[in-house]
């Protein structure tokens, strides 16, 4: 009888589109994880940069690569999601880094002492903001949970559904209150997972960003309890138009 291989205990999905050389370290930085071999999953949308070919060249240490146009950003994490095998996942992008080479296997100890469907540790921004998940937690407020220290149980997304593709921003964030809104538990961990960029989509201080965070938030809350959460959303977006607007000065 032929031996069967053990399913991995985390699969990482990265997903990109022209990264240039930051994925490299991206990628460098799951490779270096010690006591675990995470099952790797790389969705890039058909880069013209030349990360296509170079994905290509490391495609022995991946266990999935799919380089092909896709409808968008979260439709490559659902395919990535599709994909894996794992029963914890992780979501990073070509701008972030694992911080430390045994955060994921120091994470999983955490995530073995706990029955709860996510487990959340910290990330921090280049530009020095921490982003963890607060005790306090209000899932009407904004986003509440920093994608690239989040781990997910994969079963979520066979009970609760896929990202929803039509928000091209905001669909991390609605999953995540379609979890809390499910009462699937939210717990965090006391560690510090990845280092991240601030070129993100959801960190661009488009309209869009904050036009589907208040989206999400009617889909979920009645209309008064989102009305004061709204006001700080748009005060929230002009803070940042007028920061921007002064530093391009």
């Amino acid at each position: 009888m032929p031996a069967t291989t053990a399913a991995p205990v985390l699969s990482v999905i990265l997903v990109c589109k022209n990264p240039g050389p930051r994925l490299h370290a991206a990628l460098a930085s799951v490779w270096e994880q010690h006591q675990i071999h995470p099952e790797i999953i790389v969705i890039d949308g058909a880069s013209t940069d030349g990360s296509r070919e170079w994905l290509t060249s490391q495609r022995a240490r991946l266990a999935t690569l799919i380089s092909e146009p896709d409808a968008g950003h979260y439709h490559a994490m659902n395919r990535g999601v599709a994909l894996a095998t794992g029963e914890w996942l992780l979501f990073l992008g070509a701008d972030d880094r694992l911080v430390g080479d045994r955060v994921l296997s120091e994470s999983l100890i955490w995530m073995n002492k706990t029955e709860a469907g996510i487990a959340v540790g910290e990330i921090a921004y280049h530009d020095g903001r921490i982003s963890r998940l607060r005790s306090d937690v209000n899932p009407c407020a904004r986003n509440f949970v920093p994608s690239q220290g989040t781990f997910y149980r994969r079963s979520l997304f066979a009970e609760n559904d896929a990202f929803d593709t039509s928000l091209a921003v905001m669909a991390a964030y609605e999953f995540n209150v379609r979890l809390w809104k499910n009462r699937v538990r939210f717990k965090p961990i006391p560690l510090r997972i990845a280092a991240c960029g601030t070129g993100g989509v959801s960190d661009s201080g488009s309209w869009r960003s904050y036009r589907e965070e208040i989206t999400v938030r009617h889909r979920y809350f009645s209309f008064g309890r989102c009305l004061v959460w709204d006001a700080f959303t748009v005060v929230r977006y002009v803070r940042k138009k007028i920061a921007r607007s002064f530093s391009r000065h």
